[in-house]
């Protein structure tokens, strides 16, 4: 395979979009034939960096001790597409900043916008040559199945190993690693109180990321998605990082979880199917709930809402639920303008949850901040929200 080639109806997820240039090293065929390839995600935090004290979660002994990523790995003196700079500005100071003088800049002598294009690195060998930036495979082999980059980290905690396939059809989206996750992923860690020895559900769980993450805190974590090839990957990316949750003494169990069935599956001869223990102790003991980039589909947005009150309604203690979502622009033919449809639909879906009327629960919604630190090396762009959604006894 000497390069990725994409068809019309791929979806590549902007992780790997944004990350040309990279070795991405692909470690087998997976049971529908995709390539999987093998990324590491470097976390700039240390578990012993942490202490347990504050309402907000766990705060860090000392904030400038955090390793940065180098220079060319995004903008210069900030984490890639935070806004938080090395001085620890706030994520909305990059965009706060750039005022009318900045407008300014980006005007030419006859007072045209002029786009300004990401650079390319200089060591790119096609650089003349090359209409686009290119993402190029490693096949590792056996003997190098230890190999994940050009340099071994400095701890085995200080990186998350996650298989996935890169390039897919809208329905093995799952299998894809997207901004949401991490972005879920960093307010894991942010709010430590709110899963520290919890029991936890991961709704749509894809590759597993926040799972791995959530069970560095959370006593059990229950990391669901639909799919035997998915939960499959899932399952060996939990297991490739087992070392993190057993630091935290965390447990991850992967089940499968159909937003479109009432009950689980516990059929004992299908994979990933629930014991009758699990079901009670996730019913018994499980205070959070939380899903990312599963807002993609109307159908399925439905379907989640339906199941996280159903949920909600059967465990014996209140919950919180912590949604994901990256509003995405597209211009549609149907409105011969730009719209975020599945954005809209699942605001709405939120709306439609808070004005219940019935049941036992009521359900307070609202925004989360992003103003959290960014643990994780991404792009968190504007578009990147997160929502809180409490479920209370109603009055």
């Amino acid at each position: 395979m000497d390069e990725v080639t994409f068809k019309s109806d791929t979806v590549l997820s902007d992780v790997h979009l944004y990350t040309p240039n990279q070795r991405h090293l692909m470690v087998r065929l997976n049971g529908v034939g995709q390539p999987v390839f093998l990324s590491q995600f470097k976390l700039l935090w240390s578990q012993d960096s942490w202490t347990d004290s504050g309402a907000e979660g766990g705060h860090l002994r000392d904030a400038h001790s955090w390793e940065f990523p180098p220079a060319g790995s995004g903008s210069p003196g900030s984490i890639p597409g935070s806004g938080h700079s090395r001085e620890g500005s706030p994520l909305q100071a990059g965009a706060d900043t750039f005022g009318q003088e900045g407008a300014r800049a980006q005007l030419d002598e006859d007072g045209d916008l002029d786009v300004v294009r990401r650079p390319r690195a200089a060591s790119d060998p096609d650089l003349e040559g090359s209409p686009r930036d290119k993402v190029h495979p490693m096949i590792l082999t056996q003997e190098e199945d230890d190999i994940t980059g050009d340099e071994a980290p400095e701890s085995p905690h200080s990186v998350i190993r996650i298989e996935h396939t890169m390039a897919t059809p809208l329905e093995d989206v799952g299998k894809q690693v997207w901004r949401g996750a991490l972005l879920l992923a960093d307010y894991i860690l942010f709010r430590r109180d709110l899963f520290q020895g919890r029991t936890v559900l991961e709704l749509g769980a894809g590759t597993g990321l926040a799972s791995i993450v959530a069970a560095t805190v959370a006593r059990t974590v229950y990391c669901t998605d639909v799919g035997a090839d998915l939960l499959a990957m899932c399952q060996r990316n939990v297991a490739l990082n087992s070392h993190l949750a057993a630091a935290g003494g965390g447990v991850v169990k992967v089940k499968e979880l159909d937003w479109l069935k009432d009950d689980f599956c516990t059929d004992p001869e299908a994979p990933f199917s629930w014991s009758e223990g699990d079901i009670a102790d996730l019913y018994d003991h499980t205070t959070v709930l939380f899903a990312a980039e599963v807002f993609y589909d109307d159908d399925l947005t439905d379907a989640l809402f339906a199941t996280l009150s159903r949920l909600a309604h059967r465990l014996k203690n209140a919950c919180t639920a912590i949604l994901s979502v990256e509003k995405r622009l597209n211009f549609t033919l149907r409105h011969l303008d730009v719209t975020c449809e599945a954005y809209d639909h699942f605001r709405s879906s939120l709306h439609a949850l808070e004005k219940l009327a019935h049941g036992k629960l009521r359900f307070v919604v609202e925004p989360v901040e992003a103003s959290f630190p960014q643990l994780l090396v991404y792009e968190r762009i504007r578009q990147l929200e997160l929502w809180k959604i409490v479920a209370e006894p109603a009055a």
